[in-house]
């Protein structure tokens, strides 16, 4: 008996194997190797690619395939794929022992690893890298998102040379919108233009959270088979991956249609979700060089980064007003006032912020309305809908007679709503209504004609023309924002705040907290200015250590992870001193995951002050880095001991390794060194000893008593709980000639190296760098100065004696700070200017090109 046949709609796209269609383009060649290096799977072109007599088959050993140099070079870059979806590059490699040098992509699948082949440009890596460098300078100028996105697509079109590059944003109906382009001469825009979610089906955006970069080299090109079709399991080949994973045939007539010969998606994303793509067409075939694609794929990770500070931004602006919003109803509501006796008040206060037609408040059993809302009856009618939603969460909608067919009696008079409750039981609701607004959306192309009639029945086509096609959207009022809706519940606490009518005592607490808000928000922005410019410190500093894109991630990853970690310690026990102890197990717990009795901690636990605790956690982990690499826990047999004593003179650490690989010191060092040797000292005038012994690295920091404070461990002793002279900046020219002379006094060290490496860049002959009041004003009774920088917030001390000095001597001072508010300071303290952090190598620039035209 025949099986119905399913009907053809939208979502068989959803279920397109996309990712097992059991081919790859053929700019390159892929080869499946066994847990043993046997070949399992191939290319059919992988014998021309590689310029073999004949094919590999099933069953052969990697070692007739490739020299015992590149086999080396494989073998290590498979011991770094530690994570399901990890992806190791290598470029330039002699694969075959001919001379020929291709570039390779390692990964995991099905347990099977996969090394995709390239023929290799001749385009370093380095290059590349390089690149990208003055294009993240460009985003940096951007004001606002819009302009973020347009500066991007113009330098990425600049950096690959397609025609049409497309930024790509998604809504939250996952719909999209085309809100940037830079177009070559004579290409079509498609600048505003929507595209339904069906044009990207569920399981291609899940590859592009996977994978994202996902690039089509030759629409028209024939696919190549991978030999044998199907593995063990009965299955093609998992490529979800892959760099040359084929094209779905209904993709590749949706591009042709559009008239695209190449392709390329580079996946935008923002707080682990898929935000947008970069969307790039080219009307010939084109294949870019891996090296250039990795610097492009660089790119876009650092543009979400950039997109993700900017909408962090607008959030931190959002609070502002809603803490505007919050005040203003406040005040407004006098006299223990209901809100519906204050309606009438409050409603101009919520139109400023919260945009509608009318509002209506429903508040133990009283109904009001004001401006275009339903009737009692007709909310009554709709109320027990209201009710059977979940009680303390805004709804929003567009057309609210879709959700709730009550709603339909006053459709004419408001369809949409913003439904805010303001108690659980029984309950009450403020309710915004926005009356029907008849729209225009400029799609591309018709979305709604997916199904054509063909000689073997219907099957699902993309759509032919992808003209500006409109749309006229009536029943809908206009949409409520993702802005607006945060609003909404900053609203609905204000609103049930009101409802509960709090007590003078109450009132009082509010503005006490009040006042401790704008402290805190205060404080907490000159932290977070600091740690921006640490981490840009820490980002400019790693880059000497790294010969690789990955290794660089990996430096600065973890610098900043144990900074994270730290601060996660710290803010735990709000922003109060921390443990040691718990910050050692945390590190060490990260690279002796199950081994954790390899690490033992003894002796006393030291609580350690918030300004010293970020200090010592990026000196603990560069040890237990450099252990896990080189040292004691590098192998199964090493041993790592850790002893902790403290008094009120301060606190010494014991690092003991025992058991490793013999020990020699290192034959060049790095930012990694520097930290660890330089930290404790700089910082927080400590010290800090390092001996590279023969049977294991010992060390000894001792940090000052007002850091720390005492507390005995639980017990006695116990497991862990389960770099020299800089190469100049080429991005610039030298800005400083008449500078020879200069005083940085700044208490972070990293910061401090970060902006002494400017300014030398810059030109200026001779920077000293201080960390304290009294170094400083030493350094000024020695040394002539030409000009100096202050950064005002010492720690515990203030830099305004420097600046009193420098000021008697006549010698020009700019005041660093990440606090906002110090302009009142600068004509106070006779400054030339303020520099607010975090800062960089363009604002330095800035202080010394204002210098020398006043000179």
């Amino acid at each position: 008996m025949n099986q119905p046949l399913r009907p053809v709609d939208l979502t068989n796209c959803d279920r397109e194997p996309i990712h097992r269609l059991g081919m790859i383009q053929d700019f390159g060649a892929l080869l499946a190797l066994t847990g043993d290096w046997m070949v399992a799977h191939r290319s059919a072109n992988f014998a021309a690619l590689l310029a073999l007599e004949a094919l590999p088959e099933p069953g052969d050993p990697v070692g007739t395939l490739f020299g015992a140099e590149a086999i080396a070079q494989l073998s290590k870059a498979v011991s770094l794929l530690i994570e399901p979806d990890d992806v190791e590059r290598l470029f330039d490699i002699d694969l075959t022992g001919d001379g020929r040098a291709y570039d390779c992509a390692l990964h995991t699948s099905d347990g099977l690893t996969i090394i995709e082949i390239e023929p290799h440009s001749g385009d370093h890596i380095d290059r590349q890298l390089r690149l990208v460098q003055p294009i993240l300078r460009q985003l940096e100028k951007a004001g606002d998102l819009i302009a973020l996105c347009q500066t991007a697509a113009e330098q990425l079109r600049g950096l690959l040379e397609f025609d049409r590059v497309m930024v790509y944003r998604f809504r939250p109906d996952e719909s999209g919108e085309v809100v940037a382009e830079s177009l070559a001469e004579g290409t079509d825009s498609f600048l505003g233009l929507n595209y339904p979610r069906t044009d990207i089906p569920q399981q291609a955006r899940e590859l592009y959270i996977r994978n994202r970069f996902r690039i089509i080299s030759d629409v028209r090109a024939a696919p190549v088979p991978i030999e044998p079709g199907l593995g063990e399991d009965g299955e093609p080949l998992d490529l979800s991956l892959s760099t040359l994973r084929s094209v779905s045939p209904v993709h590749i007539e949706y591009l042709t249609n559009m008239g695209v010969e190449a392709s390329l998606s580079i996946s935008i994303v923002v707080g682990g979700k898929l935000w947008g793509l970069f969307a790039c067409h080219h009307y010939a075939p084109r294949v870019l060089p891996y090296t250039l694609r990795t610097g492009a794929e660089l790119f876009s990770e650092l543009f979400s980064l950039a997109v993700e500070r900017t909408l962090g931004r607008q959030q931190t602006e959002l609070v502002v007003v809603g803490r505007e919003l919050h005040d203003r109803l406040m005040r407004a509501v006098v006299g223990g006032q209901s809100v519906i006796e204050a309606l009438p008040t409050l409603r101009p206060i919520i139109q400023r912020s919260l945009p509608h037609d009318g509002i209506s408040a429903y508040v133990e059993g009283t109904y009001q309305a004001i401006g275009s809302a339903p009737t009692e009856e007709e909310f009554h009618a709709l109320r027990p809908q209201l009710n059977a939603a979940a009680p303390s969460r805004v709804i929003a909608s567009q057309q609210l007679s879709e959700r709730f067919d009550t709603a339909l009696a006053f459709a004419d008079r408001a369809a949409g709503a913003l439904i805010i409750p303001v108690s659980r039981s029984p309950r009450d609701y403020v309710v915004l209504w926005r009356r029907e607004l008849q729209q225009t959306v400029n799609w591309a192309g018709n979305p709604d004609k997916p199904v054509e009639p063909g000689p073997d029945g219907d099957r699902l086509s993309p759509r032919r023309s992808f003209a500006s096609w409109k749309q006229t959207v009536s029943g809908r009022s206009a949409d409520w924002t993702e802005s607006e809706l945060r609003l909404a519940e900053n609203l609905r606490v204000t609103l049930i705040e009101v409802i509960l009518r709090l007590t003078d005592e109450v009132a009082a607490e509010r503005a006490k907290a009040q006042q401790q808000q704008e402290l805190l928000i205060a404080e907490l922005n000159h932290r977070v200015r600091n740690i921006l410019n640490l981490i840009r410190g820490l980002i400019n500093q790693s880059r000497h250590d790294a010969v690789s894109i990955d290794e660089f991630a990996g430096l600065v990853g973890g610098r900043i992870n144990a900074l994270a970690a730290a601060h996660d310690n710290i803010t735990r026990q709000n922003w109060s001193p921390a443990s040691l102890r718990e910050l050692i197990e945390t590190e060490a717990e990260a690279y002796v995951s199950g081994k954790m009795d390899r690490v033992r901690i003894a002796g006393d636990d030291a609580m350690v002050a918030p300004e010293a605790y970020t200090v010592l956690a990026l000196v603990i982990h560069e040890m237990m880095t450099n252990s896990a690499k080189y040292g004691s826990l590098c192998d199964r047999r090493g041993s790592l001991e850790i002893e902790v004593d403290c008094d009120d003179g301060g606190m010494t650490l014991r690092w003991k390794e025992r058991g490793g690989p013999p020990v020699k010191p290192p034959e060049r060092r790095g930012f990694g060194s520097t930290i660890i040797e330089k930290s404790i000292p700089f910082e927080l005038n400590g010290r800090a000893q390092l001996d590279y012994r023969l049977s294991g690295v010992e060390a000894e920091f001792w940090v000052p008593g007002r850091f720390v404070t005492c507390r005995e461990a639980d017990d006695a002793q116990t497991p862990a709980r389960g770099a020299g002279a800089r190469p100049r900046d080429k991005g610039g020219d030298t800005l400083a000639s008449a500078i020879g002379s200069m005083l940085l006094v700044e208490d972070s060290m990293i910061i401090a190296l970060d902006t002494e490496e400017n300014l030398r860049d810059l030109g200026v002959e001779t920077v000293t760098v201080q960390s304290s009041v009294g170094a400083a004003l030493d350094a000024i009774e020695k040394n002539r100065f030409d000009l100096a920088l202050l950064d005002f917030n010492l720690g515990t001390e203030s830099s305004e004696p420097v600046a009193e000095r420098l000021k008697a001597l006549g010698v020009p001072f700019w005041l660093a700070t990440g606090y906002g508010e110090m302009a009142d300071k600068l004509e106070e303290m006779g400054a030339s200017g303020l520099l607010v952090k975090p800062y960089g190598r363009e604002e330095l620039a800035r202080i010394l090109t204002e210098f020398e035209a006043r000179g």
